[in-house]
C-alpha cells in the first residue's frame, strides 16, 4: 500500500503542468522568480479578459490585472495542487472587473463601457468586440472541463498536444474536448441572441481572444503583487497609491531600458514622459474621488471596530423561537413580463427526475450541481447527498442550515460548519448569533455579533445560486428568458427573515440593557444592529431591492430605539436625520419598483434577458435605473 501511494504521488508530480510546478515552487519556497514567470505566462489571458469586461479601457484593465495577481499571490497557498490556473485566473478576473466597474459606476464615469447587449441581433460576420460584454460570462457558465479546454486553447494559446497533457489525455481527445466545449459556448451565446456559427466563433477567438499587454506591465504587477502579499494587509487607498508609484517607476525603467538598448530619440522619450505625467495625474484624480467615495465606508468600519462590546452577562430578555415572517411590503415581488407571467402565473414548474439526472450527468454530481438540482426539483434527497458528500463546502452548509427536517442540535452543527468553511464571511457569524438568540444563549450571540463587526466580507451566495439554477433550467430545455425568470423568481432567500429578526432581537436586547441602567451597553448593541443593516449595499452584484429593504428595516429598528435628538456620526446629523433618510430611501425604492413594474408589463423576452444580466452584475436597483433610462422615463431614485 505504501508503494502504491508513493507511486501515485510521484505520478501526480510528473503530471503537473509547468504552471502548477511554478505555483508549487512559489508556495513552498516563496520563489519570486517562479511568481514572476507565472505572471508573464498568464498576463495576456488576464489582461485580455479584463479589457473586454471593462469596455476597452486599458488603464482600468491594467488595474484589474494587478488586482487579480495580487489575489493570486495572497491565495496561492490555499489553492489545490492540481488547480488549472488559467481557469482560476479567468474567474477571478471576472469578479475583479465587476467590482472595479461598480466603483466606476458609483463615480458616474465610464458608464458607456457597461454591458450593452441590447443590439446583439445579427453577428454572422463576427466581430469579437460585439460579444465581448457577454463572452466571459458565457465561458464562466461552462462546466469546469469545458472552461479549461477553452482557456487553454484560445486564451493560453496552447497546442492540442500540450492541452492533452494538461488534461491527462491524448492529443485526439483534447481536440474532441475543445470542439465540444466550443459547441457549448456557441450554444450559450446563441441563447443570448448572438447569431454566429461555431466555426466563426473559433476563428474569432483564435484571432482576437488575447490582446498583448502593455510593455512593462508584467514587471509592475509582479513587484506589486509580491510586495502586497508580503505586507499581508492594507487599505484600498494605500493599495492604489502603491499602484501609482509602481506604474510610474515601471514606466521610467521601461523608458531607460528602451533608450539604452534601442537608442530611442529624445523626442520619443519626451512623449513617454508626457504620457506618464498624464497617467499619473489621471490616477491621482481617481484616488481623490475614491477617497470621497470611501469616506462613508471608512466611517462605518471605524464605528464597527471602535464600538464597545455590550457588557456580559446580558440582562434577561424574551426571545422568539422562530423568525417572524417578513411583512408583505418587504416581500412584494416586482411585476414581470406579461408573456413570462402568463406562462408561469398558475404554476411553479419543477424539474422532473429525468431532467435532473440529465443535468447532473452533464455537470457532474458536484456540490453546486446537487444544490441547483435540489432547488429546481424540490427533491430533499439531493440536498442530503450534497450534505453527505461535501460537508465542508460553505454553500452546502449555508443551504443545510435552513433544512426544516433538521433538529435544533443538527442545525447548530451546520451553523458551526458554515463558520469553519467560511471563516471570513460575516454572515456565518450573524446566523450563528441568530441561532444563539433563539436558544436563549444571549451572551454567545453577542460574542458572535462582535466577531461579525470586524469582518468585511458578507456573502449570501445568491448570485452563485441564481447562476447555477439558471443552468439547470437551460439544460432542461427552457429558453434563456424562461431560465432567468424561473431562477430569479423562485429561488428562496431564507437568510432575510433571520437577519430581520436578529435586528429586532438586538433592539429588544438594547431595551433590556437600558432597563438595567446600562446605557453604554444599550448603545453598543444598537450600533451592532446598525452595522448589520448597512451590510446590504446598493448596486452590489445580484443585490435585490428586497435585500435593501430588509437592511433599511433593521437600521430603522435600531435608530427608533435611540433618542431622536441625539447626534449620530461625524457630519453633525442626529438620529432623527438618519430616520428621515431611511424613510426617503424606502420611498424611493418603492417608487422605482412601481415605475419599473409598469414597464415590465410589456417587456419582451430579449429585454428581460438584458435586464437580468445587469441585475446580476450591478444589482436590481441599477438594473431598474437602466430600464427606466432605456425607456426615456423620469426616475424618482436619487
Amino acid at each position: 500500500m505504501f508503494g502504491f501511494g508513493f507511486r501515485r504521488v510521484l505520478n501526480n508530480e510528473l503530471k503537473m503542468t509547468d504552471s502548477q510546478q511554478l505555483l508549487a515552487d512559489y508556495v513552498r519556497n516563496s520563489s519570486e522568480e517562479a511568481f514572476r514567470e507565472l505572471v508573464t505566462r498568464h498576463l495576456a489571458l488576464v489582461y485580455s479578459t479584463a479589457l473586454r469586461l471593462v469596455g476597452g479601457d486599458s488603464h482600468l484593465a491594467e488595474d484589474v490585472a494587478q488586482t487579480v495577481f495580487v489575489d493570486l499571490a495572497r491565495k496561492a497557498r490555499t489553492l489545490p495542487s492540481d488547480v488549472m490556473l488559467g481557469g482560476w485566473l479567468h474567474r477571478d478576473t471576472c469578479f475583479a472587473a465587476a467590482k472595479m466597474l461598480r466603483s466606476e459606476r458609483r463615480r458616474q464615469s465610464r458608464e458607456r463601457h457597461a454591458v450593452e447587449m441590447n443590439s446583439l441581433q445579427d453577428h454572422s460576420a463576427l466581430d469579437l468586440k460585439q460579444v465581448a460584454p457577454i463572452l466571459d460570462e458565457a465561458i464562466e457558465r461552462l462546466g469546469a472541463e469545458d472552461r479549461t479546454a477553452i482557456l487553454l486553447r484560445f486564451f493560453e494559446q496552447r497546442d492540442l498536444r500540450s492541452i492533452g497533457e494538461a488534461l491527462g489525455s491524448t492529443e485526439d481527445a483534447a481536440r474532441m474536448r475543445v470542439n465540444r466545449a466550443l459547441e457549448k459556448l456557441h450554444s450559450l451565446l446563441t441563447h443570448r441572441g448572438v447569431a454566429l456559427t461555431a466555426a466563426a466563433l473559433g476563428t474569432a477567438l483564435t484571432a482576437e481572444a488575447v490582446t498583448a499587454a502593455p510593455v512593462g506591465l508584467a514587471v509592475t504587477i509582479s513587484s506589486m503583487a509580491l510586495a502586497n502579499a508580503a505586507a499581508g494587509t492594507g487599505t484600498t487607498l494605500t493599495f492604489l497609491k502603491a499602484m501609482i508609484m509602481t506604474k510610474v517607476q515601471a514606466g521610467i525603467i521601461g523608458a531607460i531600458v528602451v533608450a539604452s538598448v534601442l537608442t530611442t530619440p529624445l523626442v520619443i522619450q519626451h512623449q513617454a514622459q508626457v504620457r506618464l505625467h498624464e497617467e499619473n495625474k489621471s490616477l491621482r484624480q481617481q484616488i481623490a474621488q475614491l477617497t470621497t467615495d470611501n469616506k462613508g465606508l471608512s466611517n462605518r468600519v471605524a464605528r464597527a471596530k471602535g464600538a464597545r462590546v455590550p457588557r456580559l452577562p446580558a440582562p434577561p430578555m424574551q426571545v422568539t423561537a422562530q423568525p417572524k415572517a417578513l411583512p408583505t411590503e418587504d416581500l412584494q415581488p416586482t411585476k414581470q413580463s406579461t408573456d413570462l407571467y402568463a406562462r408561469f402565473k398558475d404554476k411553479a414548474p419543477m424539474l422532473t427526475v429525468g431532467q435532473v439526472e440529465a443535468y447532473l450527468k452533464a455537470n457532474g454530481r458536484k456540490a453546486s450541481s446537487l444544490l441547483a438540482a435540489y432547488r429546481t426539483s424540490g427533491d430533499p434527497a439531493l440536498l442530503k447527498e450534497a450534505m453527505e458528500k461535501y460537508p465542508n463546502d460553505p454553500q452546502v452548509a449555508f443551504e443545510a442550515i435552513f433544512d426544516k427536517d433538521l433538529s435544533s442540535e443538527q442545525q447548530r452543527q451546520w451553523v458551526n460548519t458554515f463558520q469553519k468553511s467560511a471563516p471570513d464571511n460575516a454572515l456565518a457569524n450573524y446566523l450563528s448569533a441568530f441561532n444563539y438568540f433563539n436558544s436563549g444563549q444571549i451572551d454567545q450571540g453577542v460574542q458572535e455579533l462582535a466577531a461579525a463587526s470586524g469582518k468585511q466580507q458578507f456573502r449570501d451566495y445568491t448570485l452563485d445560486r441564481w447562476k447555477d439554477d439558471e443552468e439547470a433550467y437551460l439544460s432542461a430545455g427552457y429558453s434563456a428568458a424562461e431560465a432567468k425568470y424561473l431562477s430569479m423568481s423562485q429561488i428562496p432567500l431564507p437568510q432575510l427573515a433571520p437577519i430581520k429578526q436578529l435586528g429586532q432581537d438586538l433592539a429588544d436586547l438594547a431595551t433590556a440593557y437600558n432597563q438595567s441602567g446600562d446605557q453604554a451597553s444599550a448603545q453598543a448593541t444598537l450600533q451592532m444592529a446598525v452595522n448589520l443593516g448597512q451590510r446590504y449595499v446598493p448596486s452590489s452584484p445580484g443585490e435585490a431591492v428586497i435585500d435593501q429593504l430588509v437592511g433599511l428595516a433593521v437600521e430603522r429598528m435600531a435608530f427608533s430605539a435611540m433618542n431622536p435628538n441625539s447626534p449620530y456620526g461625524d457630519s453633525g446629523q442626529t438620529v432623527q436625520d438618519q430616520l428621515n433618510q431611511i424613510a426617503q430611501q424606502r420611498a424611493a425604492l418603492k417608487a422605482s419598483t412601481e415605475q419599473v413594474g409598469s414597464l415590465m408589463e410589456t417587456m419582451p423576452d430579449q429585454v428581460w434577458i438584458n435586464y437580468t444580466e445587469r441585475w446580476m452584475i450591478f444589482g436590481e436597483q441599477a438594473a431598474n435605473q437602466w430600464l427606466v433610462d432605456k425607456n426615456g422615463q423620469k426616475s424618482d431614485t436619487p
